[in-house]
């Protein structure tokens, strides 16, 4: 836990997601500015089979997208630019995160999220999908085979579901405790997300809140021995670092650890 000004941010995305704007080179600008000394360039994956294309980019744009780091990483030398994707897990896409991506490509990490999740043989959309006992059960599912996969450096936003499952009831508690318990084993860090506190609030029966972060989800975490991490989450180079020391505060409110990334760095 620290109180010093946060100057990491390991979740950014680009155009090529279609839903943010501008390239690689706009963020380090923005980061050199904000006095970031590292920014990890985090966009929605490319997939060999172009699933889920109309939230990531191309398979063939993949090139362009590492390159795009990789010149940016050389013009702004004064900010250590990381390479990686946030990644939906699928056992057949492992060895693509793994061989292709870590491997071929030299990714620095890579960021698990659910923002689909399996159930009764078909992929549903978390927003607006994990609204069910049922549905939540099989996001939570899906959550920690994830983390049980190896290949990811963190978690991003775990209690994503809570835009859509609106109450905090026996549900969410026996789905978090499951997250929490699979995160402490494993030792996989998970995200408070920056950019669900900029997002609008929703309406619930127990009052307007942010979809995410959930903060009966966060104080139930103090319970357990997981570690946390802050992002923006950016999908504009002005976000760059938006919300991170909100979101850092929260951790502090409830006596969450949070965890230092610094091995994923050049040494």
């Amino acid at each position: 836990m620290t109180d010093k000004k946060i100057t990491k941010n390991y979740h950014t995305h680009t155009w090529r997601c279609k839903h943010a704007s501008q390239d690689v080179d706009a963020y380090c600008k923005a980061a050199v500015e904000r006095g970031l000394s590292v920014l990890g360039i985090s966009d929605h994956t490319a997939l060999p089979d172009n699933r889920w294309d109309h939230i990531r980019m191309d398979i063939d744009e993949l090139p362009a997208y590492c390159e795009a780091v990789d010149q940016a990483a050389a013009s702004h030398p004064q900010l250590t630019v990381l390479k990686s994707a946030e990644c939906e897990y699928a056992e057949e896409y492992a060895s693509f995160f793994s061989d292709t991506l870590l491997g071929e490509l030299q990714f620095d990490y890579l960021v698990g999220a659910a923002h689909f999740f399996p159930i009764e043989g078909e992929w549903r959309g978390t927003y607006g999908g994990a609204e069910s006992k049922k549905a939540l059960q099989a996001y939570t599912d899906y959550f920690i085979k994830s983390m049980q996969s190896g290949l990811f450096a963190f978690m991003a936003h775990p209690d994503l579901f809570g835009n859509s499952y609106l109450q905090w009831d026996e549900n969410t508690k026996a789905a978090s405790h499951d997250i929490f318990t699979a995160a402490a084993e494993l030792k996989v860090p998970l995200e408070i997300n920056g950019y669900g506190l900029r997002k609008p609030k929703i309406d619930t029966p127990e009052g307007m809140r942010c979809m995410y972060p959930w903060l009966p989800f966060w104080e139930m975490a103090s319970d357990y021995n997981i570690e946390y991490i802050v992002n923006s989450d950016a999908h504009h180079p002005r976000d760059v670092d938006a919300n991170i020391e909100e979101a850092a505060s929260i951790g502090r409110q409830f006596g969450l650890t949070m965890t230092d990334l610094s091995h994923l760095e050049p040494q």
